[in-house]
């Protein structure tokens, strides 16, 4: 034999030094949820290590995860108070907002992206307000335009509507430009799939539906010429980051995205995915970090420039990328 590969697997020099995909540790986002009250660390049961932070204890978390290394957070907000037109979503003075200026104050170089959508602010749990028992998507577009420019005036850097609203990238834009923000990139989630890998997270943000589903607005998952169609959208109104949601059962989404798009990729490394890990890590079937290094890798090797992932604070208070 004249060819063989084993010779540039040899001993882990040699493999390091023709890897061909490494993860970058500032690509990675960590997602957090904050709640009204003081004193509060909750745990999420779903998510081990996961929880549900006041405002005054997010504070000392982020302390810690900057220590790390953590340079940006996705966050979403969980009211006191819900109605049929969530109205606490833009208030001025509701959850996020004040998590958003409390955390600015402290962290002013901690990059802050917001979660932009409805469902954890509505009394019915779906994404925007009901007609005819439907979500009722252009005057849900204002709506989630007034919760973008309220978040951004209270100091996000970045706004991320996850609503799958048709128009939602050109309402935000409109709306951010209009009040002076044309310098906020937006980060669509442009292909997000009505997955069953979301259920951990709708215990965390308290956002599950009181009734029906979501599979007229977020996409069916066996469609992929339409996620395409999706992210296409997205890039003509002006999305400066496009997503794919979730990963591991859609890299094969991801990889056409990242064929078709002028733009960074992000990729949601989401809740189910994430517990699933740490449930087969606890019933010792694998080896946690190995298998959480092979993830990021796999959404890195399918084009993600970005990973939204609950498991950037352990990996880098692990090393394991």
């Amino acid at each position: 034999m004249i060819i063989r590969p084993r010779r540039l697997r040899r001993n882990e020099v040699i493999r390091n030094m023709v890897a061909e995909t490494a993860v970058n540790p500032d690509a990675l986002v960590y997602p957090m949820f904050v709640v009204e009250g003081t004193g509060i660390k909750e745990e999420i049961p779903s998510m081990p290590n996961q929880f549900r932070f006041s405002i005054d204890e997010i504070l000392k978390e982020l302390a810690d995860c900057v220590a790390l290394g953590i340079k940006s957070i996705l966050l979403f907000g969980i009211p006191d108070h819900k109605d049929e037109m969530a109205t606490s979503a833009y208030d001025n003075d509701g959850i996020v907002q004040r998590a958003v200026r409390a955390i600015k104050a402290k962290f002013p170089s901690l990059y802050v992206i917001t979660d932009v959508c409805l469902c954890e602010y509505m009394s019915h749990g779906h994404c925007g307000i009901i007609k005819d028992g439907d979500v009722d998507n252009d005057p849900t577009l204002e709506l989630l335009a007034k919760t973008a420019v309220s978040q951004v005036a209270a100091g996000a850097d970045m706004v991320a509507p996850s609503d799958m609203m048709d128009g939602h990238i050109t309402a935000l834009r409109e709306a951010l430009d209009n009040a002076g923000f044309t310098n906020t990139p937006i980060m669509g989630y442009s292909a997000k799939f009505a997955s069953a890998y979301y259920g951990p997270f709708r215990d965390a943000a308290d956002s599950a539906p009181h009734f029906g589903n979501r599979k007229s607005y977020q996409m069916d998952v066996r469609n992929g010429r339409e996620a395409l169609h999706e992210v296409e959208l997205d890039l003509e109104e002006g999305a400066d980051i496009v997503m794919v949601k979730p990963g591991l059962a859609f890299l094969d989404v991801l990889r056409q995205t990242a064929e078709i798009s002028n733009v960074p990729v992000a990729v949601y490394n989401v809740s189910g995915e994430y517990s699933m890990v740490k449930a087969a890590a606890k019933m010792g079937w694998i080896d946690e970090k190995s298998i959480i290094r092979e993830n990021m890798i796999a959404f890195k090797r399918a084009g993600a420039d970005i990973i939204i992932t609950y498991h950037a604070k352990e990996i880098l208070e692990n090393k394991i990328l």
